[in-house]
């Protein structure tokens, strides 16, 4: 069985979820020719493309007081899922479908009349809102796999996904989320038909509504696959794959026909846009193989995620702006047990995350994408001597396994950026990543000249 995930362009229109119907049609085809039979795929599907942020916009104007200005905002999203809904061609199916948008509509639209009295909204009616997206998307599909013959069967992720409690970024309970997954797939899938469900959507064990966070549907896909043991989960974009760099950035950036686990990983966490950051852990524990295509281009060969790709210095480059580098300097660090610790508690109570870290005796520099404790931070940090922020700063990394065991390589990509300044470089613990912080207006300069250094093309 396989999971096959699609994404917010891939369920955009009409045009798309009938190229997403001709996909699953061909995986349907194909199971039906092997010994085992049919069964499946499992369908997951994110909002229609951009409605996640309307809802989210929904919940500000809400919270503001505007409560007509976010009922006429609902009024336009349920009119784009009806016009949408005309691709269930079965006119009972398409009535169903219809009348099941006008109920998550009417109920959101009450929700926001009383939270515009409020004039706040809490985290937990957030999730509320901006699982919409997912809740009549998924209706949608499932009603037109069934109206084309493909036996679609909706499955409501709020009963099959189950979460602990911090709203707006829940963190699914794996065993818990197995039982409730048998409990509603088992029937459809024994029954031949295609499970379809929202990804990023889940609830607490009390029932009350979560989301996963940004990106959670290809997270969902991945617990899915998980939890049911595929053979394979394969997410479908509107790009062909993973590049070796972002082709806004890098025009002559190649496909990645295949790359480790731990590789796609690092891409993910240093700005590749393809893959969320925690989208393949769950797949990684399970040995799944994970892959990614173009739902507009379906005969694309894609990229394969694997444990067993090939070992190679460099496989891909990336880069992201707005980072901000702190630094802590003071001779009292020398030889005193416990500073860095103590150094990192204090981001710890801050909530701010670490990317970078690069240390010597009587110093410590740390980078952070996340500025909004910053203040604080830097306030507890002037306890252990002086402490400078320098914004404006980008980090560019080359990923690949086998960069550690290449000092060619390093040496390589530090020729390659030629004049450009360097404020931080940091070879990861397991050497796979090679991080280096430069002016963030320069991230993208970089990023060519490393590509054209490792995989050719103009550096300009």
């Amino acid at each position: 069985m396989v999971v096959m995930k699609f994404g917010g362009t891939s369920v955009a229109d009409r045009a798309s979820i009938e190229r997403l119907m001709a996909i699953v049609r061909r995986q349907r085809d194909k199971d039906a020719a092997t010994p085992s039979g049919v069964r499946g795929p499992v369908v997951v599907v994110s909002a229609l493309s951009g409605v996640t942020d309307r809802l989210l916009g929904v919940a500000a104007e809400a919270g503001a007081g505007d409560a007509e200005g976010a009922r006429h905002n609902l009024r336009d999203l349920r009119a784009r899922h009806m016009t949408v809904a005309e691709v269930v061609t079965d006119q009972a199916l398409r009535a169903q479908v219809q009348a099941d948008i006008d109920v998550e509509f009417d109920e959101l639209e009450r929700i926001v009349s009383a939270l515009g009295v409020l004039r706040e909204v809490s985290p937990r009616w957030l999730d509320t809102i901006a699982a919409t997206g997912e809740v009549v998307s998924s209706r949608i599909v499932a009603a037109a796999l069934a109206a084309h013959g493909l036996h679609g069967a909706w499955v409501d992720a709020r009963k099959a996904v189950v979460t602990r409690s911090e709203h707006t970024a829940a963190a699914p309970l794996f065993p818990e989320t197995t039982v409730a997954l048998e409990a509603q797939m088992l029937g459809p899938l024994a029954a031949g038909q295609i499970p379809v469900m929202g990804g990023f959507v889940g609830a607490t064990v009390d029932g009350v509504t979560t989301t996963l966070g940004r990106g959670g549907s290809d997270y969902s896909a991945s617990l899915f696959g998980a939890a049911m043991e595929a053979e394979a989960i394969e997410i479908w974009t509107d790009v062909d794959g993973m590049l070796t760099a972002d082709p806004r950035v890098v025009p002559d950036a190649q496909l990645i026909g295949h790359i480790r686990f731990d590789e796609a990983a690092e891409l993910a966490n240093f700005g590749a846009k393809v893959l969320h950051p925690s989208t393949i852990a769950p797949a990684v524990k399970k040995g799944i193989p994970v892959f990614v295509f173009n739902s507009r281009k379906p005969e694309g060969t894609g990229t394969r995620i694997t444990f067993d790709a090939p070992r190679t210095p460099v496989r891909a480059i990336a880069g992201k702006t707005r980072t901000v580098v702190v630094k802590i300097r003071s001779p009292r660090m020398l030889a005193t047990p416990g500073a860095l610790r103590a150094i990192f508690e204090v981001f710890e109570r801050n909530r701010t995350s670490v990317d970078v870290v690069a240390t010597s005796e009587v110093s410590v520099s740390v980078t952070v994408d996340d500025d909004q404790h910053l203040e604080a931070v830097v306030a507890q940090l002037a306890s252990f001597g002086d402490v400078s922020v320098e914004r404006n700063r980008g980090i560019v990394a080359l990923v690949g396994a086998g960069l550690g065991e290449s000092t060619e390589t390093m040496a390589r990509a530090l020729h390659a950026l030629g004049d450009l300044r360097l404020y931080m470089v940091s070879l990861s613990a397991t050497g796979i990543n090679l991080t280096l912080i430069v002016d963030g207006d320069q991230v993208n300069e970089a990023m060519r000249r490393l590509h054209a250094a490792f995989f050719g093309g103009a550096a300009a």
